[in-house]
This record gives C-alpha cells, structure tokens and sequence, in this order.
C-alpha cells in the first residue's frame, strides 16, 4: 500500500455494475489506493465483480457500504468530485495532474474522498454542494464518455505519482489547523442559513440559489478549523442582533 495515500478513499455513488466495481478495485490497487466506498451499490460480490477485480478482491471484501453519500464522506477534511459536464452554478474544475498534488498532501493531515457518480448522470447537484472543487478529465471533444472504472484509473495514477517522492513536487506547508469534517461544515452552512434568515437577507420560502452559491464560495475558500469558529461566532452575533426578524421568519435564533 502506498501510505501516503491510505487516507484517500475513493467513493462510488450508486454504481449500477458489479463487474464496474471489480475493475475499480483493480484500478485502485494498481495505484496503491486501498479503501473503497460504496453508497448504495447493487449486490456486488458475485463471481463478476471478483474477475473484474483480478487479484484486487480484498478491496472489494473490505468495501465500506453506505445508505447515504454523507455517511460516506463523514470525517472528510478534503472532499473533491469528478464531473464531466457544465454546471448551472459552476464549481472550481482542476484537471487530475493539477489537482493530485494538493490531495497527496491533504491526505498526510486529514481523511480524503474522491467522488465518482453514476456512471449514466453523474452527481447531482446536492452531491457537488459537498465538494471543495471538482475533477474533470481531459478528453477528445468529439466523445468524452469514459468507463467509471477508466475515470478512476486516470484519477488514482495521477495521485500516485503525485504521492511518489521521486516525482511529486514541492507542496506549500499545511495550516497549523486541521480542517474541519464535513460534519462540521455541514454545522457550518446550517449556522450560514440561520443567520441569513434571521436578518432577512435570505427569505427561505424564495431562497433561490443563494445557499448553492454560498457554498461554493466557502467550499472553494477550504476553510480551516479556526476561520470556521471564527464565522460561526460572527453568525452568532448577527442572531443576537436580529431576533426579531428571526422570529418573524419562525427559525431557532438561540445560539445555544
């Protein structure tokens, strides 16, 4: 195993292919990756997935299931996507090479994930809203539909040689302050919404995509431990000075 990289899991959101997730397996321990995450997955090990997988069936019996894409980022610090189409409200998009870097290095402080949704739509929305930035493969522009299990072979390569110390370059010092979980950003966003709405400035029966747009600005801002109580404490103090309009909105402005 490549032990930079043991905390880096790869997540499959719904793969709808047991013979997918086999060949994903295989793809991610070519590449030293070694902990696989599944949300929702059909049953998947049969005789297919185990071919598939080609020697890489101990990913496949120490696969994490989970019933919710939450679930499975739980204590993330660092969460990115893989994205093959525009977005309404576009997110960060590095390419795999420029972003394989700053994962490697994320991953010597914190709990890493890499998303990889439906191989027919991809991630909705709400998912992206979880990702700090999304991936997105170059491709020729007359047919970009890769294979899922292709996608993360590109992804997990490029993290390995990122993570390779014959090969990856110098990466800036990590803050002193770990970042926080998604649980703790999920806290956060909650706090975000009181507040906004406690002052009027976000009418919750026309929210629009204000929220949407809020978090890709944090998200993009990757926060650490510190800013986040920092703007928490902030939100606080604009709940206190805004009960009424907190009232008048029917929200909770009690800070405890």
């Amino acid at each position: 195993m490549n032990a930079p990289l043991s905390r880096v899991s790869i997540v499959l959101v719904e793969p709808s292919h047991p013979g997918n997730i086999g060949a994903v397996a295989r793809a991610m321990k070519t590449m030293g990756l070694s902990r696989l995450s599944l949300v929702r997955p059909p049953e998947f090990l049969r005789a297919e997935a185990t071919a598939m997988a080609a020697g890489a069936d101990d990913l496949l019996l120490r696969a994490r299931v989970c019933a919710t894409l939450p679930e499975a980022v739980a204590g993330c610090g660092r969460v990115v996507g893989t994205t093959a189409r525009a977005r309404r409200i576009p997110w960060p998009v590095q390419g795999p090479r420029d972003i394989a870097g700053e994962l490697a290095a994320a991953a010597a402080t914190t709990d890493v994930a890499v998303l990889f949704g439906r191989e027919h739509a991809g991630l909705t929305n709400e998912e992206v809203e979880l990702c700090q930035a999304m991936i997105r493969i170059p491709t020729a522009g007359d047919f970009s539909s890769l294979n899922l299990a292709a996608a993360v072979q590109v992804v997990a390569y490029e993290l390995h040689m990122a993570a390779s110390p014959m090969t990856a370059p110098a990466s800036p010092p990590p803050s002193p302050d770990a970042p926080p979980t998604q649980e703790e950003m999920q806290r956060f966003y909650a706090h975000l919404e009181r507040a906004l709405t406690a002052t009027g400035f976000l009418d919750p029966r026309k929210p629009r995509l204000l929220m949407r747009r809020l978090r890709r600005l944090f998200n993009r801002a990757m926060l650490d431990q510190t800013e986040v109580n920092i703007l928490r404490g902030f939100f606080t103090a604009v709940e206190k000075h805004a009960p009424v309009a907190g009232r008048a909105a029917g929200i909770d402005t009690d800070p405890t």
